[in-house]
């Protein structure tokens, strides 16, 4: 029978090498949202934007295999608890995060390969990020959160079961990114973003696995069935804002006994791992110092946007 400690050490474990190969995989493939989006609007090419919708249609349809043959159970995550949803949080918090890794030149997982490649600007970046986030989960900006954002909310039908309508809705979004990905034949011809999307999209679902089945058990202290080694308590996958600010907590309150690792926080570890060793066997990696502090403005202003989005 598993003990917790071997639970939680297999989650950290797990997270450690999904990030390690996940960010070895985005390092090597320049995978990359706001880098996407820059191709289609200042070149008008899809090949990147193809990728990552490859990547979302692969982790959509291994989390619904997952779920619909009961190995995780995706109505527990933080993203379905409550019977409303708070739209308002989710359209301006898109909109701010969108805003925000422009100024930032990247999302937070760029930021991490970007770092893992030598560039201390990303390191900045990064602390700052995680700041606005810990402020926007227990913080400051937390209690705006709270009080202004997430009371609107729009309910959410309780007559139709989670189960019978997730995996024909998944399946006709899986088939249409499919679909689009695969029609343009300079994408299909590309082996290297078309592997790297179905291995990030498989990683996100590995994710999914490893923390909502082979991460579940049950408490020794409670007897109820618990989820071990994740910051939200419940099953998690692959996500680097929060997990960066769970990092920078337990930097800081190193000592303070009620912090552990978690699987975030493995993930983190794990990619600025698979990064840099991409990085160096690539000839990629050079230390690149910081701007000025006229040049830093954009990006730390976006960083904050990024973590509190």
């Amino acid at each position: 029978m598993s003990t917790p400690g071997d639970l939680s050490g297999l989650v950290l474990g797990g997270g450690l090498a999904i990030g390690a190969a996940f960010g070895a995989v985005a390092q090597r493939s320049n995978f990359c949202t706001m880098g996407a989006l820059s191709d289609i609007v200042n070149m008008g090419h899809w090949g990147r934007a193809r990728m990552w919708l490859l990547a979302i249609a692969v982790a959509i349809a291994g989390a619904t295999v997952l779920h619909a043959t009961g190995q995780v159970d995706l109505a527990t995550t933080i993203y379905r608890r409550g019977t409303a949803l708070p739209w308002l949080s989710l359209l301006l918090g898109g909109l701010v995060f969108g805003v925000g890794m422009t100024f930032a030149g990247g999302c937070a997982n760029k930021n991490l390969l970007r770092l893992a490649g030598g560039s201390l600007r990303s390191g900045v970046v990064l602390v700052f990020t995680a700041i606005a986030g810990y402020m926007t989960l227990k913080g400051l900006f937390g209690s705006w959160r709270a009080a202004w954002l997430d009371p609107v909310t729009l309910p959410l039908p309780s007559t139709i079961a989670p189960a019978e309508w997730l995996p024909a809705t998944a399946g006709v979004v899986v088939l249409a990114l499919l679909v689009f990905v695969f029609k343009d034949a300079r994408f299909r011809a590309n082996r290297l973003h078309v592997a790297a999307g179905i291995a990030l999209g498989a990683l996100v679902a590995a994710g999914w696995y490893l923390t909502g089945h082979l991460g579940h058990g049950e408490s020794p202290e409670t007897l109820e069935e618990v989820y071990f080694a994740t910051n939200s308590k419940t099953l998690e996958s692959l996500s680097f804002v929060g997990p960066a600010a769970y990092s920078l907590e337990l930097l800081m309150l190193w000592t303070d006994r009620s912090l552990h690792a978690s699987f975030g926080i493995a993930t983190v570890v794990g990619v600025l791992a698979g990064g840099c060793a991409v990085a160096v066997r690539t000839g990629a990696f050079r230390w690149e110092g910081l701007a000025a502090v006229a040049a830093l403005r954009a990006p730390v202003g976006g960083a904050v946007l990024m973590g509190f989005g």
